[in-house]
């Protein structure tokens, strides 16, 4: 098996055990007794709002990042370009 494809089975595993957690601590949870020892296995219902909160805050945040800096970097070039057509 290449690299490729056990990088892409484990970030497939990964995934499906992060839909299966957040599926059962949303969905199913909120039914069962809240005595019983399988709510020590989830954290608090309110970061299953946190999280994914979190998370695309932060996945925006770095989307912008990536994004302002590509422009930074394409209009120094513009200007570069626009300097080295003067001085012809």
């Amino acid at each position: 098996m290449s690299v490729d494809k056990l990088i892409g089975a484990g970030m497939l595993t990964v995934a499906t055990v992060v839909f299966v957690y957040y599926t059962a601590w949303t969905f199913i949870l909120p039914f069962i007794d809240e005595s019983s020892p399988i709510h020590a296995l989830f954290l608090p219902r309110e970061w299953a709002i946190r999280i994914p909160v979190i998370l695309l805050l932060l996945a925006f945040a770095l989307v912008g990042s990536f994004i302002g800096s590509v422009m930074i970097k394409s209009a120094k070039k513009e200007q570069a370009k626009k300097n080295a057509a003067k001085g012809k």
